[in-house]
């Protein structure tokens, strides 16, 4: 991407202010890592539609509204009404962040077994830097692309998450992340780091959580996930952001031999949100799934953009997401499915459908397949259309109102990917949550 394509936005000019209180100050490797990320994000600019990945996702309003670092007035708030916002029935959250932040207050990072370690990233800056040198940027290093860019130079917290070889974590690890935006506008940049070791098993489930419905803050969070031979991750991410919130959410993905990951994102908050996953698989044998739900209202807009790279022979992918789309919601699914010349053997499959409630709600949906080797099972599949009207009408005839008929035809359009999450306090809070959400149209 060229650098005259970019959206100027000198929200990046706060950096030599605010450089000396990030997290690791001091630390030469960072320090020096910072400064060539933002170089790099001034050099690109916020992403333009004239780049061809953005190209149904506009961020000049984004790039219009006066953000400050959270950082530099971090948001107090009290621990009650941060607790009556916990979701569901899940257990106790291993860290909850505010605003970037962590709070030990509501953490419980305790009681996992030898050979687990879960802990804030400004911490481990703090105690140990020397241990995320290779960590931090390995899977998006900071000449890439312009968001990850900025996030390096300003990341301010985030998760790391490494388990050994050979454990399974019976309980998932439950990451909150509250957004607020108390007196300013807010905006933060966290870097989550997990790291499965060879034939180890984990859940992870990431709640997004808007304080207040209209609060306008950004989340720029990036994620790096490795798993070693033969691990499996389940990864849930439910985004329940403010409705004045931007969550623009990157995460790359290196999958060893006979690996598994699977991903599944419930999207229903944020009035800008983009969901991004880049999988490559990296050894023979291993598995990609990546699932997901988007609930969109009013004036709404998520992307979903999915780039899984076949870069090894005899490893597997598959796609499912669904939307229900109302108001002058807008949707986009973009998924790039590529195989080199060498990945033969590869089966990669990816299906987007879609809802449209309203004639004002609209989708833009960009499958594509790049094959370069030539034995290979690869598809794609996209529709959109509106509810059954003949569906509809059998409904009623036997009683139903017009309203609960339509209910029932998109919380069964919904529940053939709702039943791919198999853990049930999950499952529980996203039926929950489209529930509540079909009720708010009545």
């Amino acid at each position: 991407m060229a650098g005259e394509r970019g959206i100027n936005f000198p929200y990046a000019e706060k950096f030599g202010a605010i450089a000396p209180a990030l997290p690791g100050a001091g630390v030469p490797w960072l320090d020096r890592r910072r400064r060539e990320a933002i170089e790099r994000f001034r050099d690109l600019g916020l992403p333009s539609v004239r780049v061809e990945e953005w190209k149904y996702t506009s961020l000049r309003g984004l790039a219009k509204t006066a953000f400050a670092p959270a950082i530099a007035e971090p948001l107090a708030i009290e621990a009650e009404r941060l607790t009556a916002h916990l979701p569901g029935r899940f257990a106790a959250p291993g860290l909850v962040f505010v605003n970037g932040a962590l709070r030990s207050d509501l953490s419980a990072p305790g009681g996992l077994p030898p050979g687990v370690r879960l802990a804030g990233l400004a911490s481990q800056l703090k105690a140990a830097p020397e241990t995320l040198e290779g960590e931090v940027g390995r899977l998006a290093p900071v000449n890439g692309e312009a968001l990850i860019a900025l996030n390096t130079a300003l990341m301010t917290d985030g998760y790391l998450l490494e388990i050994d070889d050979g454990i399974t974590l019976d309980a998932p690890v439950h990451l909150v992340f509250f957004g607020g935006a108390g007196e300013a506008r807010p905006a933060w940049h966290m870097r989550n780091i997990i790291r499965l070791g060879a034939k180890s098993r984990a859940t992870v489930v990431e709640s997004h959580v808007g304080i207040a419905s209209d609060d306008v803050y950004w989340s720029n969070p990036v994620s790096e996930v490795t798993l070693g031979r033969g691990a499996f991750l389940r990864h849930y991410k439910l985004q329940e952001e403010s409705h004045g919130a931007s969550h623009l959410a990157h995460a790359k993905v290196a999958l060893a031999a006979e690996s598994r990951y699977e991903n599944f994102a419930f999207t229903v908050g944020g009035g800008l949100s983009r969901n991004e996953i880049d999988v490559r698989f990296e050894g023979e044998g291993a598995d990609c799934h990546l699932d997901g739900v988007f609930l969109l209202s009013a004036r709404q807009h998520a992307d979903t953009t999915t780039v899984i790279d076949h870069a090894v022979p005899h490893c597997t992918s598959r796609e499912v997401y669904k939307g229900v789309l109302d108001g002058r919601a807008h949707g986009v699914f973009q998924g790039r499915i590529t195989v080199h010349p060498q990945a033969q053997k590869s089966d990669g499959h990816q299906f987007c459908r879609a809802l449209l409630l309203s004639d004002k709600a609209e989708i833009d949906i960009k499958p594509e397949l790049e094959i370069y080797a030539d034995d290979v099972k690869c598809g794609h599949g996209a529709t959109v259309g509106e509810l059954d009207k003949e569906a509809l009408f059998y409904l009623q005839s036997r009683g139903i109102d017009q309203q609960r008929a339509q209910n029932l035809l998109i919380e069964g359009f919904l529940n053939e990917v709702l039943e791919r999450v198999t853990f049930a306090p999950v499952l529980d809070r996203m039926i929950t949550t489209a529930s509540a959400w079909l009720n708010e149209r009545i």
